[in-house]
């Protein structure tokens, strides 16, 4: 049971995109159209769940001094993996990410589950927890995918074999462009916050956003303070 809440959590109650509003740079970068919101989320949730695996079996071994670049050299591994497999094997994806797939070490999802999660937890919780929490992701992801590609482009096309054609004259450019990013996640993050809020009116409660769960209150900034 417990592994299911700790799956669950990742994919409403603590989204990483519309509720912890963590991995920033490529939710408003990538997110132009939904293939690459797919690419992007696929990728990430791979190295999410394979780090978490690692330093969940190795959190006796790793010493807590340097945790942090332990859990750093972690990662990178497995996203050099990712880009290596998907240069050879998904090569246009692959060059429309471009940078942000070796940026997906230093994303804050990603770091702040292997400190805050997998570093106290066992392997079986940290995969539950890798897999809700990347999931959550990819979701988030493609809804802003959809959202920007169907307004600023006018369609819907996963790697060329699909397509769908809503419109051609009438779209707004802008919501492919970066200013349209910031409006597309802004609009949506207040559609969320709407409908939490009205859950819990439903119930009888209000809704009040967790102070703790966003970017300022993340472990590694606590981390790097204690240091500091």
């Amino acid at each position: 049971m417990k592994m299911v809440s700790e799956f669950a959590k990742g994919i409403w109650k603590e989204n990483p995109i519309f509720r912890l509003v963590l991995g920033m740079c490529p939710a408003l970068a990538v997110t132009t159209s939904l293939e690459n919101a797919l690419g992007m989320g696929m990728a990430a949730t791979f190295v999410l769940v394979c780090s978490n695996v690692v330093v969940a079996a190795l959190r006796k071994v790793i010493p807590a001094k340097v945790r942090i670049p332990c859990f750093i050299v972690v990662i990178a591994t497995f996203v050099t993996v990712v880009d290596l497999m998907m240069n050879g094997f998904l090569p246009e994806l692959h060059a429309a990410l471009g940078l942000f797939i070796p940026l997906i070490v230093v994303n804050c999802v990603i770091l702040g589950r292997a400190e805050a999660f997998a570093s106290k937890n066992t392997v079986a919780l940290s995969v539950a927890d890798g897999l809700g929490m990347g999931l959550g992701f990819t979701l988030g992801l493609a809804i802003l995918g959809v959202f920007r590609e169907v307004l600023g482009a006018g369609s819907i096309t996963l790697w060329g074999a699909l397509q769908w054609q809503f419109a051609e004259n009438d779209t707004m450019i802008l919501f492919i462009l970066a200013p349209g990013g910031f409006i597309a996640l802004g609009s949506l993050l207040a559609l969320m916050n709407h409908a939490q809020s009205a859950l819990a009116r439903r119930s009888g409660g209000t809704f009040q956003p967790p102070p703790h769960l966003d970017c300022r209150h993340c472990v590694l900034c606590r981390w790097g303070e204690t240091k500091g």
